[in-house]
């Protein structure tokens, strides 16, 4: 593990949002957020079993309203698309989204069609899409779209399943190295470290 970072040494803030039933302990969610310190934050959504998109949306939007900039949001499955409905009302410096899930595919569980219609307009930050071509809650044709649509950077994980802690995601260095490559070319703060592994 790599040693938590002081937040001065970082100069940045990152909010973590969860999907559907939150991130357990070993999710690289939950790894990153205690190797990132007190730079990092999981957003307090009351309802973790109901994802409901004004519920999610208007806390994180407080979240991101509470915290000192610049912020950068680290989110995945649902939490995306809270994220995306979000940042139109409170702009931050910069969103990380893993593996989106698609609440419009035909077999989308009922408690995630309050995110729809999904935004389909340019993103007013920068915007790194990190897909699987295996997910089964999106198609890679959809986070191709949603890239698109969006004007997301994206890169695709082969093999990925949800990109999740059932998926073998758990520290997920590549992942690590990947977004704090991509916040750097952004004039953003990330960890030294190269790996979150010992």
């Amino acid at each position: 593990m790599i040693q938590p970072q002081p937040d001065r040494e970082i100069g940045t803030h990152f909010l973590i949002q969860p999907g559907w039933q939150n991130s357990g302990p070993h999710h690289w969610q939950s790894l990153w957020e205690g190797q990132l310190g007190h730079a990092a934050q999981r957003v307090p959504q009351q309802d973790w079993t109901v994802p409901e998109s004004n519920a999610w949306t208007s806390v994180l939007e407080q979240t991101i309203r509470r915290t000192a900039p610049p912020v950068i949001i680290l989110a995945h499955s649902i939490g995306c698309m809270a994220t995306v409905f979000a940042i139109m009302k409170a702009p931050v410096a910069a969103v990380v989204l893993v593996a989106p899930a698609d609440a419009e595919r035909s077999n989308a569980p009922g408690a995630l069609h309050t995110f729809t219609p999904i935004p389909m307009e340019p993103l007013a930050t920068p915007a790194l899409l990190v897909a699987s071509d295996s997910d089964p809650y999106c198609t890679l044709d959809r986070a191709e779209a949603f890239a698109q649509a969006w004007k997301a950077d994206l890169e695709i994980v082969t093999g990925g399943g949800h990109i999740n802690a059932d998926a073998g995601f758990g520290p997920w260095s590549d992942g690590w190295l990947m977004v704090g490559t991509w916040l750097r070319r952004h004039g953003l703060g990330w960890p030294k470290s190269e790996s979150t592994d010992a």
